[in-house]
Order: structure tokens, then C-alpha cells, then sequence
């Protein structure tokens, strides 16, 4: 994926050897916060109950409000970023993300609480979903590009591994008000840094077009899902008929946005980039495996919590391996593994590895030793994630076009967020109508239905595993030239 000399006048691939790297480490600190804030939040989230009186059901809802924001809205950011710049895009998200923080910090209702993360994820979207579309215009060369991708893995999965460790001492030792306020020094620092070291972008122009409506109606399909899921067919039943009603609001939310994707004059999402298998299969993979994968990262802590009775920190620190190993493999190999195997065998072992880890998590008992029945499956997670996640970020943006960029980076941020979103709901829901029905123990009962719930997420991240297989098409690689070949040995 090369830009044309048009598109260079209006993308960050102009600047110099020294300053595109300083442009990816300012980017990489973007998506730190991002991530940050996300497994800080999965670790508050026992205090976050206990203190706001949430429900189980209802606790979800403090991850879906930004799931939703952010997952409905990368599109249409994604976009904005082709259109208005993509610099411009960017540091416009991190003051919404970051002013945001602060809100949820001061959160003393459940309610405000909510709306604070709608609105951190609004500015989430804006951030991150042009990050992906201004490392390939800053590095298209293809070993350059694989080792950009490599680093922002590897300071995704080490963003998860600080917020483990922060969100546990934070709740513990002061508050889990405190976890939202870590976002507002490196919020500030990153939104400086960006201005001064991101080479500005013209954009497009509005005059393209940026399709509020289909926005809005793939956002309100999202909304009215996942509150099906959670709400009335938690409660009341897959069947009932007020599920089955919001249901069938959503299936025509969803029809209506393909159809004004294929009859706008500027859709959010031209139909015709889904012409490639490879994007297309990228895409499909990304929902899946994050249907799966966010889903049991929920559910773990509360294992760990309710089952292990584990605190914050002990929490954060029994992830620790999976982030760590995941940030390992992302910097140091993940780009030797694609410039030698081409992304589809990375991809395809690391979601294989993935699979394994969440069907032996299913065997973890009521009694359970970390050592002997999580660590082994964090391990799996890690390795798995780091083989594969910058594998299939590689091929998200394979066959794009450079004036497509913020779209397809956009794109593939949207169904990471959407699957999590929706494997969350059903994961957590499945789990809790589960153990509801049960007969057994109260801890009993609880540990089935997480049992049940992770063999449900292997089964999905193991269909993500057929798309690869089947869907993916290997392109012939060329063989290693000695230039190569010394570089693999250093």
C-alpha cells in the first residue's frame, strides 16, 4: 500500500526519517491512555459495584456506555479524519477523552457515571480511530510498516499490563474515583506532544461528505442491541416479546444502514471496499476474537473476585502475564513472524492458541489454584494475542486505498469494539441466566456459569480461527534475500 503523490500532500507520510518516529511514539502514547483506561476499569469494577450499588447486569453497563459510544462512532471519526485531518481528529479526541476522565473521576451516581463513560468513549473514537490509518501513510514500506504495527501492539499490551497494576494499587489504597484521574497528565502531555510533532494534514474536505445519518443509525443499532441483551433478555427472557421487539428494532436499524450505505452519494462505509476477501476477512476475525477474548477478561476478574476471592491488586497482577507476554511477542518477534510467514500462519496459530486457553479455562473449580489453573490460561492469551493481533492489524489495512485509510482504520477499530461490546453482553448474560438455573451450591453455581460462558468464547473465537482458514487467502511470499536473513539473525 503506497500513497500516490495527491495524498501525500495531505497525510503525515511527508515528514523525515527521525520525526515519523517521534510522530508513531506520540500516537503510541494515544492509544496507552486508551487502553490504559480500559483494564483499569475491569479491575474497579467489584468497588465500582459495592460503592455505586450497581447490579450485576447493570454493572455492565459501565464498560457498554463506552463500548457503544466508541464502537458506533469509529467509523464516522474514522472518516472525519480522512476529511478534516487526521491530526486534527486526533487531538480533538484526547480533550473530549480527557475532560471526560475527569467527569467519571467525580462520578458519585450511578447515572453520571454512565453518561461520563458515553462521553470518554466519544472522544476514545475520535483518538484512536485514525491511529492505525496514520502509522500505514507514515511507514508504507512493507518491514518498516510491520515494525510500527509491532511497537503499537506492543504499547497496547503494555497499557493493559500498567493499568492492571494501577487500577489495583488506585482502588485499593485510595479510591477507584482515582482510576479516571490518571488519564488527565498524559491526556494533556499527549495532546501537546501531538501538536508539535505531528505534521498537520489538510484532509479532504466536508464537501465529501460524512454521512451523519448512517452514523446515527449503525450507533442506534448498537444502543438498542446491546440493551436487548442485557436488559430485557436478561430479565425477562430470550423469548419474551419485549425482547424479541427491541430485537426486531434493531435488525431494521441495521437494515436501514446498509441500505443508505449503498445508496448514499458519500456513504460512512462504501460497500465496494468489502469487495476485499482479505479486509473483509480481517474484519470478521477482529469481531469475533473480540467477542471472545474482552468477554473472558470480564468474566476472569469476577472469577478471580468472587470464586478466588481475590482483591484489586491481586487482580491486576494475576493479568499480568497475559499483557506482558503479549507486549513481548508484539515488539521483539511479531514482525520477523510476518516477513517470514507472510500474517495468515501468525494469525491462524495465535488464535489457535487463543482457543485452547479459553476451553482450559472452563476447568477452573471452585477451589482453584492460580498457579495450576489461571496462569496456564493467561499464558495461552498472551502468546496467542501477541502472535496474532499485529498480524491481523497488518491485514486490515492490506488492500486498502491511502485515501481510505482513516476509514478502514476506522473499520477495523469499530468491529473490535462492536464484537466486544456484544460478546460482553451475551458472555455476561449467558453466565448469569446459567448460574441462575442451576441447582448446585451458590460458588458452585457461579463457577458453572462461568464454565459455560468460556466454552461459549472458545467456540467463537474458534469460528474466527475457520474464517482464517477459509476466507483468508495466502498471497505467495518472496523468498528471504540475504538482507533479510541478517536482519532475522539480529
Amino acid at each position: 500500500m503506497y500513497a500516490t503523490t495527491d495524498t501525500l500532500a495531505t497525510t503525515p507520510a511527508t515528514q523525515g526519517g527521525r520525526s515519523r518516529w517521534l510522530a508513531l511514539y506520540t500516537l503510541c502514547a494515544g492509544m496507552l491512555m486508551i487502553v490504559l483506561d480500559v483494564t483499569v476499569v475491569n479491575v474497579a469494577l467489584p468497588a465500582i459495584q459495592d460503592d455505586l450499588h450497581f447490579t450485576s447486569s447493570s454493572l455492565a453497563w459501565v464498560v457498554n456506555a463506552y463500548l457503544i459510544a466508541f464502537g458506533g462512532l469509529l467509523l464516522l471519526a474514522g472518516r472525519l479524519g480522512d476529511l478534516l485531518g487526521r491530526r486534527n481528529v486526533f487531538t480533538a479526541g484526547l480533550i473530549v477523552f480527557t475532560a471526560a476522565s475527569v467527569l467519571c473521576g467525580l462520578a458519585r451516581t450511578q447515572e453520571l457515571l454512565v453518561i461520563a463513560r458515553f462521553i470518554q468513549g466519544v472522544g476514545g473514537a475520535l483518538t484512536s480511530a485514525v491511529i492505525l490509518g496514520m502509522i500505514v501513510t507514515l511507514f508504507p514500506e512493507p518491514r518498516e510498516q510491520a515494525k510500527a504495527i509491532g511497537m503499537y501492539a506492543f504499547v497496547a499490551s503494555a497499557g493493559g499490563s500498567i493499568g492492571l497494576l494501577a487500577g489495583g494499587v488506585l482502588t485499593q489504597a485510595i479510591s477507584w474515583h482515582w482510576i479516571f484521574f490518571v488519564n488527565l497528565p498524559l491526556g494533556v502531555l499527549t495532546t501537546v506532544l501531538a501538536v508539535k510533532l505531528i505534521e498537520k494534514d489538510k484532509g479532504l474536505g466536508l464537501a465529501r461528505g460524512t454521512d451523519v445519518p448512517g452514523a446515527l443509525l449503525i450507533t442506534g443499532a448498537l444502543m438498542v442491541g446491546v440493551f436487548t441483551i442485557v436488559k430485557p433478555a436478561a430479565e425477562l427472557g430470550w423469548t419474551a416479546p419485549r425482547t424479541l421487539l427491541l430485537a426486531a428494532v434493531t435488525l431494521v436499524l441495521l437494515a436501514g444502514f446498509i441500505v443508505r450505505e449503498a445508496t448514499a452519494a458519500t456513504p460512512l462505509v462504501p460497500l465496494r471496499i468489502f469487495r476485499s476477501r482479505t479486509l473483509t476477512g480481517a474484519n470478521l476475525i477482529q469481531a469475533l476474537s473480540s467477542s471472545g477474548m474482552f468477554g473472558i477478561f470480564f468474566l476472569g476478574s469476577l472469577y478471580l473476585q468472587r470464586v478466588l476471592g481475590y482483591d484489586a491488586l491481586e487482580i491486576g497482577l494475576a493479568f499480568l502475564p497475559t499483557t506482558l507476554l503479549m507486549g513481548l511477542l508484539s515488539v521483539r518477534y511479531s514482525e520477523k513472524l510476518v516477513m517470514r510467514f507472510g500474517p495468515r500462519r501468525p494469525l491462524i496459530a495465535g488464535l489457535s492458541l487463543i482457543v485452547v486457553g479459553l476451553a482450559l479455562f472452563t476447568q477452573a473449580p471452585v477451589g482453584g489454584n492460580y498457579f495450576i489453573h489461571v496462569l496456564p490460561v493467561l499464558a495461552l492469551l498472551g502468546l496467542g494475542g501477541g502472535i496474532c493481533f499485529p498480524a491481523l492489524m497488518g491485514l486490515s489495512m492490506a488492500d486498502v486505498k491511502p485515501e481510505d485509510a482513516g476509514l478502514a482504520s476506522g473499520l477495523i477499530g469499530t468491529m473490535g469494539e462492536v464484537g466486544a461490546a456484544l460478546g460482553l453482553a451475551i458472555l455476561a448474560t449467558l453466565s448469569a441466566t446459567h448460574t441462575a438455573a442451576s441447582p448446585k451450591s451458590p460458588l458452585q453455581a457461579l463457577t458453572d456459569g462461568y464454565h459455560f460462558s468460556f466454552a461459549i468464547a472458545a467456540l467463537i473465537v474458534a469460528a474466527s480461527v475457520a474464517i482464517a482458514l477459509t476466507v483468508m487467502r495466502p498471497k505467495p511470499q518472496p523468498e528471504p534475500t540475504t538482507e533479510d536473513l541478517i536482519c532475522e539473525a539480529a
